[in-house]
């Protein structure tokens, strides 16, 4: 009797002191845990793929001139419902919810009697995306939310600013999955900009191409 109680007071104490530290360790494993980030894979891709095959067909002399997708920018206009405070908000909700960052609110800069605009009165809203979260919307638009519209053919390719910036339409913000259906108060579209560093429409072109932008032939 006197060795089990002997064996279960060692094992209390070997407990005691193990249990501070086990703490600590599961503590520093979570802090880790949270300083991981998964890179995106369309990042990847660029750094990995597609940056050595534009260097290889435009010959360029160093990496740094390699052109490269600088942000997104998306632009919901909101004129017809200018008036309606409660409308804007709902607008400007479902555009944050799909860009995944709060949008600021364009206001006019002048007073147009003939579309019944006061100056700075709320006429649209604007959503800048960069790093990240610009890796993350583009990836779900060419994987997602474009291969849902109806009939789908692919985007106009004629659609560049001569400048190596493109354009796209979208015309229904119900191809987004995080819009329902049902909660929405009228169907919408909103502009889409994707800005690049490079030179030419050509380059530009070949860099979305490459990312996985779906130009109709």
């Amino acid at each position: 009797m006197a060795k089990s109680k002997e064996t279960a007071t060692v094992t209390k104490k070997d407990v005691q002191k193990r249990e501070p530290k086990t703490k600590k360790q599961e503590e520093l494993v979570e802090i880790t845990t949270s300083q991981i980030k998964i890179e995106n894979r369309l990042k990847l891709k660029y750094k990995t793929q597609i940056i050595p095959q534009l260097v290889k067909t435009y010959k360029y002399s160093s990496v740094m001139q390699v052109p490269k997708l600088e942000k997104v920018v998306l632009n919901m206009r909101l004129g017809d419902i200018k008036d309606n405070g409660k409308s804007v908000q709902s607008a400007v909700k479902e555009l944050e919810l799909i860009a995944g960052q709060k949008p600021v609110l364009t206001k006019a800069k002048h007073s147009v009697a003939n579309f019944k605009v006061r100056q700075n009165q709320d006429i649209g809203a604007k959503v800048t995306l960069r790093a990240e979260r610009m890796w993350d919307f583009f990836d779900k638009l060419i994987s997602i939310a474009l291969p849902r519209v109806r009939d789908f053919r692919g985007v106009s390719p004629k659609s560049f600013d001569g400048r190596g910036n493109y354009s796209l339409g979208i015309k229904e913000q119900l191809i987004f999955p995080e819009i329902a259906y049902d909660q929405v108060e009228k169907v919408r579209g909103f502009d889409i900009c994707f800005v690049t560093t490079a030179k030419t429409d050509a380059e530009a072109k070949e860099l979305l191409t490459l990312l996985g932008m779906p130009f109709a032939r």
